[in-house]
């Protein structure tokens, strides 16, 4: 099976610095075959035989904090899973000069469509979209700071969530299909 695994919160504004490198090498030493990153902030696509996908996770989140002394959590999603997601994004939504686009992965236990009133978009200056596996938020560059997205952080609900821009969540996909 390929996998890409998310992980939250590595190099994030200067904390649990990890190099790519030492990434590949820690999925390597636990047993994952065609290891490849992209980008510094914790995207690992892989291959393995391993069928039980929280079993799996949890010994990736053992083999990076072995490796490099970072506890995070790792999401794993397939292509199927990523395509679902992707296809959902409007294709006009990009992350550039005008507009900030992110793709806020959900954990298993918080992954409901209820979870949109726990993040309470602001109509007319967000649009946020519930799909299985995550929550698509848009929001105007004028507007960023205004986003209620920012309200989460430090809450229950963002420790069990890791965010991608749109534009790297849709360059995931295209990897993951190899």
């Amino acid at each position: 099976m390929r996998y890409l695994a998310l992980l939250r919160g590595v190099n994030v504004g200067g904390a649990n610095k990890v190099t790519m490198a030492e990434l590949r090498q820690a999925f390597e030493r636990a047993g994952m075959a065609e290891v490849t990153t992209y980008i510094n902030t914790g995207n690992v696509l892989f291959t393995t035989d391993a069928e039980d996908r929280a079993g799996l996770a949890a010994m990736l989140v053992d083999a990076v904090l072995e490796a490099t002394g970072v506890r995070t959590e790792i999401q794993l999603r397939t292509a199927e899973e990523m395509a679902a997601i992707v296809d959902a994004l409007p294709s006009a939504w990009k992350n550039d000069d005008s507009a900030k686009c992110d793709v806020v992965f959900l954990q298993p236990d918080v992954d409901r469509a209820e979870v949109l009133d726990e993040l309470g978009p602001r109509p007319g200056i967000e649009d946020a979209r519930y799909v299985p596996g995550a929550v698509i938020w848009r929001v105007d560059r004028k507007d960023a700071t205004r986003s209620r997205l920012q309200r989460i952080v430090g809450t229950p609900l963002y420790a069990r969530v890791t965010i991608r821009n749109c534009n790297t969540t849709r360059k995931l996909l295209e990897l993951l299909r190899g």
